[in-house]
């Protein structure tokens, strides 16, 4: 948000800008360009030529590659026409930037934006980042005062595809997206300016939620059938499935094998156009990373957030207030409150309550979001201490999607107009969602309870097979 950047991290986005300015208008041609590129930042924020390796690593990482200390301008320009993804890490150590911490880093807020996850810092100069353990969930970047933590920005990639004419290109949008970019900018507006930059279409990723909330309301019906069992979601989040995955592999065996709604977008959009590139715009850093899990990629060829979106519109110069809208009402209410905790509770038990009205087990939610209080949860499952829920819905930023590190407004706002935009919909619930019965259809299932049989389509909704 805004408000939340850190000093750094607001220069950052002007480094990202410029970058896109200069590229989209065809100013970057040669290593030169990029050289000059250094000697503007240098001048509008008066660093030092001793901190020229710095600012080349940035511009290096919001390209979408990685960090080459001390190493002048050579091939990225060329590396950035030829690549078709972005490569892991997506967190990335800018080196010797710490040193302006000085050495008391157990002080600092990014080592205590770790606190509860992987013990990603050691006593050295400065963070070691234990890739395996790291949950990209974003926190130490946003909260790094000096720029020495940064993810890489996968918009150069994305600039070829959208002057490619040959290639269609969609943006799969999350459901926290609403209120992002302006108080009364629509759906509608996001999608004309989406398509003014050169997107094929823009669609809902909340269309996919409802497709998978109605999977896991059969699975729930299926497997809590007695008052022990319990059921893990939410599977839109992979902070919370890396932390279950990685740390608590008994509760693992209870989580739901569904993908991601953004994966499950990515998956269906290029079943029905196989020469299709998709691109994920939502609030989140560990989306980068999720897109990139070998058992899940090449459903998103890459990410954007909202923050980067907002400055690509800027660098563009695109007012989305004054553009037409093109409005398609894709989703259900169900779907769109995936953006804010208890969303997914929500929907998943108004699909129950529908397949199963005479259940005797009803869903019982227990919603925990941020990485402490999920930690806290998923310690108690793993003692076999009664959390009186038979159904566990995690999420790992405060609030939900809406509290994610790449937002663009307050997570009060966000959810408040998360839960306008739903009741705005005219489809309440997944089953009267018709998108998702045509979606099936053109793919051809003919009835929403083929989701859950033996079938091509139906194995796309999970993980591993």
């Amino acid at each position: 948000m805004e408000e939340q950047f850190t000093e750094f991290q607001s220069k950052r986005m002007e480094i990202f800008r410029e970058i896109v300015k200069r590229e989209w208008n065809n100013k970057l041609l040669k290593s030169e360009d990029l050289d000059q590129l250094v000697e503007y930042i240098k001048d509008k924020y008066g660093y030092s030529d001793e901190e020229d390796s710095f600012i080349k690593d940035h511009i290096r990482v919001v390209m979408g590659l990685d960090p080459s200390r001390d190493r002048p301008f050579s091939d990225e320009l060329e590396k950035i026409k030829e690549i078709s993804h972005v490569d892991k890490p997506i967190v990335t150590k800018i080196e010797g930037r710490c040193e302006s911490c000085g050495k008391e880093i157990e002080n600092r807020e990014c080592y205590e934006a770790c606190k509860y996850e992987a013990q990603m810092y050691k006593r050295r100069e400065g963070p070691l980042i234990v890739n395996d353990k790291c949950l990209n969930c974003g926190t130490c970047v946003s909260s790094c005062s000096f720029g020495a933590i940064a993810d890489k920005i996968e918009f150069m990639p994305i600039i070829n595809y959208l002057k490619d004419e040959k290639t269609p290109i969609y943006a799969a949008v999350a459901p926290s997206i609403v209120g992002q970019f302006g108080d009364h900018i629509s759906l509608g507006q996001i999608r004309t300016a989406l398509k003014y930059m050169g997107f094929k279409d823009m669609v809902e990723v909340a269309l996919f939620a409802d497709m998978l909330t109605i999977k896991e309301a059969f699975e729930f019906d299926e497997l809590v059938t007695s008052e022990k069992d319990f059921f893990l979601t939410s599977c839109c989040c992979p902070v919370w499935i890396r932390l279950v995955e990685s740390k608590y592999p008994e509760v693992f065996e209870h989580l739901s094998p569904s993908v991601s709604p953004m994966v499950l977008s990515g998956r269906m959009l290029k079943k029905l156009y196989p020469e299709a590139k998709v691109v994920f715009i939502g609030p989140c850093i560990a989306k980068k990373s999720e897109a990139k899990e070998p058992e899940l990629k090449e459903a998103i060829d890459f990410v954007l957030t909202y923050s980067e979106l907002d400055e690509i519109f800027k660098a563009l110069e695109i007012d989305i207030k004054d553009l037409p809208a093109d409005e398609k009402d894709q989703a259900s209410f169900a779907g769109r409150i995936y953006g804010r905790t208890g969303g997914v509770s929500f929907s998943v038990k108004t699909v129950v309550n529908r397949i199963a009205p005479k259940r005797l087990i009803k869903l019982k939610a227990k919603k925990v979001d941020g990485v402490k209080d999920c930690k806290d949860i998923l310690d108690k499952l793993n003692s076999k201490e009664d959390i009186d829920a038979n159904f566990v819905e995690g999420m790992g930023c405060d609030g939900g999607c809406v509290g994610g590190p790449r937002t663009n407004i307050d997570k009060e706002k966000a959810t408040m107009i998360i839960n306008e935009s739903a009741e705005d919909s005219l489809i309440m619930t997944p089953f009267d969602n018709m998108n998702v019965l045509k979606t099936l259809q053109e793919l051809g299932l003919e009835n929403i309870e083929d989701l859950m049989g033996d079938n091509e389509i139906a194995d796309l909704l999970i993980r591993e097979k």
